[in-house]
């Protein structure tokens, strides 16, 4: 039995494992269950393909990713590891060609999609073979109360009950407590070991801002800071995705849409791109990025409103999984509140599913207002504290301003209660401020008391209070009265004058500097690095596969400083390992070579 650090790095190409790999790798191994949950970018993948290398026999991979199995399954090729796939995209042919592979034990990796466990013959092939694990990726999808819930994986309990003796691991970037539970009781994890990893991502940037023209907003954070960087932009509706895509193609960008109404062959055809060149934007709904590996995504941007902290801290994570700077930027108004509430109370959940999705959405909005570090917020969320301010977020790095806005709210709190809780903000604005609109003389607003109390504010102003109301709870709004807004037990105190508040104060956010190029170090030719970038690229071109899987930047960096002069040399490069040695380490080292001699 070959050691599993052998195997990291003769296979792999890694020196050493990250903590707590080690661990997790050693309990599979020794034929114990697992719950892993591990941030984008933290070598999930690693925890089950050791194991499946060490163990006798082949590691299934239930993965509910089947547009990126084939990137999955090539990548692995190119290492020597023996992975195939079936899923419904190979034919009859192709699929009893990696069934009697299995059967003839001549697989260390087979990848299949959730749904094939319903097939009694896919069980009965699976009891004939010899198998080394179950890797259960993406297990969040089990869970009824998340975004990604696939009824497929409700089946995966049957890998206990059918095959109690195999070692199981379910893996996840994303869990609280709740979904956690919901994990270990639907896929019988009882006795599993739980490896929970640090949730967070230094070298991403937090930044949230209020939405006040959306697409100009956007287009100034590309132009300067992502001019040709690949990155995802997401919207909440199909419409809003083609809308973006179409009007970034006008501006320059390489954009391109993706959602779950495109056909198939045009949502494959998209993804590949983004994945297979540089400099592509997809803009999407959440039916784009899970399993995402793409190394180099320099930011990750949000045109509205995510429905939890979840959705939030899993879409943010598809950005620098290299570990490279990169930005997680949003921007929100309380209009993305109501159209959220307006799809939860339309939805088809009881009313425990959508008391559950209310306290996510206000924990949502919680972070979108906070006055204090987003990453601590954020951290917290997930059950980790964080002792000092993260340093890399807009409120660190441009502290907002805060006013003392307790009469300000309690004039808020107060028009709502005298038009009885009945109207929207506009016209709620409109009383204060003492508009003479139609609609006011309608409803006699213009004999209440709060008639014109606001003047001292103007509209934009007003807007911030009332939404940061609705934020922290002291107002709801009720979509069955069209957007009206009520009052919450909550904001007795404050209406009573027994408690203060303070309101951010709203401003146009500036533009951080230039922060997520890749950044060379100084002693890096640039002639060198782009002759590197142009074999790697025509390696990846002949091959078929992303750029990233031949070597990821690091890698080429790592060259570039080095300036490796034989075989033995370059097998020290990180990510280079036995095979890659021997397919790749010629032709870099060639690279090298002619740099030397010019």
């Amino acid at each position: 039995m070959r050691s599993t650090l052998d195997i990291l790095q003769s296979v792999f190409g890694y020196p050493s494992f990250r903590p707590p790999q080690d661990e997790i790798i050693s309990s599979l191994v020794n034929g114990d269950d697992a719950l892993v949950l591990m941030p984008t970018g933290g070598g999930k993948s690693l925890c089950y393909q050791i194991p499946a290398l060490v163990r006798d026999g082949c590691g299934i991979v239930i993965s509910p990713l089947i547009a990126l199995m084939e990137d999955q399954v090539t990548a692995l090729r190119l290492l020597g590891v023996r992975a195939a796939y079936l899923n419904s995209s190979l034919d009859a042919s192709s699929s009893n060609q990696v069934e009697n592979a299995l059967l003839a034990n001549e697989l260390d990796l087979l990848y299949i999609a959730p749904e094939r466990l319903s097939q009694a013959r896919m069980i009965q092939l699976l009891q004939k073979s010899s198998i080394s694990l179950f890797a259960i990726d993406e297990a969040h999808c089990v869970s009824q109360w998340g975004h990604d819930f696939r009824a497929d994986y409700l089946r995966l309990s049957l890998l206990h009950q059918l095959f109690p003796e195999i070692p199981r691991i379910a893996l996840t970037a994303t869990a609280d407590e709740r979904t956690r539970q919901e994990i270990i009781t639907r896929l019988e994890l009882e006795q599993a070991g739980q490896f929970i990893a640090g949730f967070d991502r230094p070298n991403i940037r937090y930044r949230i801002a209020l939405k006040h023209n959306g697409k100009q907003q956007l287009l100034k954070f590309l132009r300067e800071e992502h001019e040709n960087d690949a990155g995802i932009i997401y919207c909440l509706s199909r419409k809003k995705t083609e809308d973006i895509a179409y009007w970034l193609q006008s501006e320059g960008f390489n954009a391109l849409p993706y959602h779950a109404g495109l056909a198939a062959t045009t949502r494959s055809e998209h993804q590949k791109k983004f994945l297979r060149e540089e400099g592509v934007i997809v803009v999407a709904t959440i039916a784009f990025g899970m399993g995402i590996d793409k190394p180099d995504v320099r930011f990750v941007a949000h045109m509205d409103l995510p429905k939890t902290i979840e959705s939030y801290y899993q879409e943010t994570g598809r950005a620098g999984r290299d570990g490279e700077a990169a930005n997680a930027w949003m921007i929100y108004g309380l209009q993305d509140v109501i159209k959220l509430r307006q799809m939860m109370s339309n939805s088809d959940g009881n009313e425990e599913f959508k008391r559950a999705e209310q306290h996510r959405l206000n924990a949502m909005l919680g972070l979108c207002e906070i006055t204090s570090c987003r990453r601590q917020a954020l951290l917290s969320y997930f059950g980790e504290t964080m002792e000092q301010a993260c340093g890399n977020c807009d409120t660190c790095l441009q502290p907002p301003n805060t006013w003392d806005g307790t009469e300000a709210a309690r004039m808020a709190l107060s028009v709502a209660y005298r038009t009885e809780q009945r109207f929207g903000v506009n016209h709620l604005i409109d009383v204060l401020r003492g508009a003479d609109t139609d609609k006011i003389f309608q409803f006699n607003h213009h004999h209440l008391a709060s008639y014109g109390i606001g003047k001292d504010l103007d509209n934009n102003q007003w807007r911030s209070v009332f939404r940061q109301l609705v934020a922290r709870g002291f107002l709801s709004v009720d979509l069955d009265k069209f957007g009206a807004l009520c009052l919450e037990e909550s904001c007795r105190a404050l209406l009573r004058g027994e408690e203060s508040i303070e309101l951010r104060r709203d401003v146009k956010q500036k533009t951080a500097k230039r922060q997520t190029k890749t950044a060379l170090a100084a002693d890096i030719d640039i002639a060198l690095w782009e002759a590197l970038r142009e074999c790697r690229r025509i390696f990846a071109e002949d091959q078929g596969v992303p750029p990233y899987v031949i070597f990821h930047d690091s890698s080429l960096q790592e060259m570039a400083i080095s300036l490796p002069r034989d075989m033995t040399e370059f097998s020290l490069i990180s990510g280079v390992g036995e095979r890659k040695l021997e397919k790749y380490g010629p032709a870099f080292l060639r690279v090298v070579g002619d740099h030397l001699a010019t």
